[in-house]
């Protein structure tokens, strides 16, 4: 529709235009009332960069379809380290977020003892092919816009900032109440591991404190520190799950075979009968003291183990290709992820036989579905390694989350005037966010001491039915929420304001059906927090996730709206920060 506007810059870049290892940084946004008798000093803050930007200055921010110009400032020092990090780095961090290791030990026993029984595997199967409808849409917005707010940077462009900064806030506190999530969980096993080898048990609170440092070590830092670290324990937690899987599978399965019914998706939409049940059947195994299950928890805990896989566009801006590294990254772990949760839960459950499967994952130590699995078939000595990985592989992912939060609090900062200076700052030499950093490692320390204050020195009842699962609740509802809407903000910036030509397939009718797939899982939470809440499902902290979730999407909307009315040219600005002529960077 701007085909007979002439385009029109506002001076020339010169030798003032900005690229950093090949890419600029800049906000997508209009600055009103700019002309181009402007004097070129008034848009030039001490140590600002010039950045480029395809806009009509008559238009809005929502009218932008990248076809005109204008250019725009952009502070220094407040970029990410561009070009750091390629494919292998980011998929490894991506992957890290939903720990494998974690995820199985904690999530599978669930759904085989409480869930849709033996069928759980299947339930990992169907996850992955709602989860693989939603990444078709997310990578290919991620082919076009790409920003370290992610989710935010997505919805701002799809459905405006109002929308982009009310999602904005509820994914970084998704994001924020993980690290402090899996740090309960890393105080739990490591307690628990040094009181198995050793028998020394130091208290929880300090075990979190010494999680806590090290991590906000690790942010501070260059992040090819933490992409190596999150690597070796990705590949080792990989390597072991494989060796177990792998070895069920060539030795037959256990005394019942290999349940193939097991992986069929259809079976993991029916209840799981009281005493269990094999796929597909309604005869009681037997199983004693096992009440009947619910399909939707075996679903719903499916889901939960992958959440973390879409952090991948949070690292665009630092890897060197992010216009094509993130969609494969994205598709390469959802779908890599799914196959191997399948195959893994799978070969655990035909491993350890039908009655004892269900009977272990519904006992007191669920964990040794996995566990004894490893003991059995890979002998006791596996079992150690099992538990150094256990520990390792929980603070990896809580390392995972802590970059991820962090960076969401950088984007965020560095848009609104008062926190560009702080929360939207960068290290100079590491290139790391590391105001952001050090915020999201007060905040989760300061979690921990409440949590630790409130309930005390039990580590079962502090770290892990408390700070664990209640975080991790009010956590995975807020990221499920977010997912449904950057769904539908794929389909309205392809198909409805048609900013770049989409695919009726890939950027329409699968996102809707991926949005669909959110929120039933939505609903599947919804219908289920008081199982999913267990024993803390009591507490008041529980019974207000939802309305903290509310309430902070409803503080994203006010704030937008009165900086619409205060100050429209900050406005147009936020969510529109993004990487902009991405290419392969050495």
């Amino acid at each position: 529709m701007f085909a007979n506007k002439p385009e029109t810059n506002i001076f020339d870049t010169g030798p003032c235009a900005a690229s950093y290892a090949g890419a600029t940084l800049v906000p997508l946004g209009v600055i009103q009332d700019t002309t181009i008798d402007e004097p070129r000093h008034s848009l030039l803050a001490s140590g600002a960069v010039l950045s480029r930007v395809k806009v009509d200055l008559s238009m809005t921010s929502q009218d932008v379809t990248g076809n005109e110009f204008v250019e725009v400032p952009v502070a220094s020092g407040h970029k990410l380290k561009t070009g750091a990090i390629g494919m292998v780095a980011v998929l490894f961090m991506a992957t890290a977020n939903a720990a494998p290791i974690t995820a199985m030990s904690a999530n599978t026993p669930i759904a085989v003892g409480y869930g849709n029984g033996l069928a759980a595997p299947g339930g990992f199967l169907f996850a992955t092919i709602v989860l693989t409808l939603f990444a078709i849409g997310f990578a290919q917005m991620s082919k076009h816009v790409t920003t370290t707010g992610a989710f935010y940077g997505f919805i701002s462009h799809g459905l405006g900032q109002v929308w982009g900064m009310a999602s904005g806030l509820v994914a970084t506190l998704a994001y924020v109440v993980f690290e402090g999530s899996l740090i309960g969980v890393f105080s739990y096993f490591t307690q628990s591991t040094l009181d198995s080898w050793w028998g020394i048990k130091p208290n929880w609170f300090l075990i979190a404190v010494v999680g806590i440092v090290l991590i906000a070590l690790f942010g501070h830092y260059d992040i090819n520190i933490a992409a190596a670290f999150l690597g070796v324990c990705l590949v080792a937690e990989v390597l072991l799950l494989a060796a177990m899987a792998f070895t069920v599978l060539f030795k037959g399965g256990g005394n019942d075979g290999l349940l193939a019914g097991a992986i069929n998706p259809v079976n993991a939409f029916k209840n799981m009968s009281a005493g269990g049940n094999l796929p597909g059947s309604s005869a009681s195994l037997g199983a004693s003291g096992v009440l009947a299950g619910s399909a939707a928890i075996g679903v719903f805990f499916a889901f939960w183990s992958w959440v973390g896989f879409e952090t991948t566009a949070v690292y665009g801006e630092e890897s060197r290709d992010p216009k094509r590294i993130v969609p494969r990254a994205t598709l390469i772990a959802v779908v890599g992820l799914g196959l191997f949760y399948t195959f893994v839960s799978w070969m655990a459950v035909a491993g350890t036989g039908a009655k004892d499967s269900i009977a272990v994952s519904a006992g007191s130590n669920p964990v040794d579905l996995m566990k004894g699995t490893f003991d059995q078939y890979l002998g006791h000595p596996s079992t150690y390694l099992f538990d150094f990985l256990i520990v390792t592989g929980s603070f990896a992912c809580a390392l995972a989350f802590h970059n991820a939060a962090s960076r969401y609090i950088y984007a965020i900062g560095r848009e609104i005037p008062m926190a560009q200076n702080n929360l939207g700052a960068t290290h100079a030499h590491h290139g790391s966010p590391h105001v952001a950093s050090a915020i999201q490692s007060g905040i989760t320390l300061v979690i921990t001491i409440l949590f630790w204050a409130k309930m005390g020195n039990d580590v079962v009842q502090a770290a892990y039915v408390y700070e664990y699962g209640l975080l991790a609740v009010l956590g995975t509802m807020a990221i499920l929420l977010v997912q449904a809407v950057c769904s539908v903000s794929v389909i309205w910036y392809f198909q409805v304001k048609k900013v770049h030509p989409g695919n009726i397939w890939t950027t329409g009718i699968i996102p809707g059906l991926g949005a669909i797939g959110m929120l039933y899982v939505c609903y599947l939470l919804f219908s289920n927090l008081s199982f999913a809440g267990g024993a803390a499902s009591g507490s008041l902290l529980y019974k207000m996730i939802p309305y903290i979730v509310g309430f902070v999407f409803v503080v994203g909307l006010l704030f937008m709206w009165f900086l619409r009315s205060t100050n429209p040219e900050q406005y147009q600005r936020i969510g529109r920060t993004v990487l902009e002529d991405a290419h392969e960077r050495a």
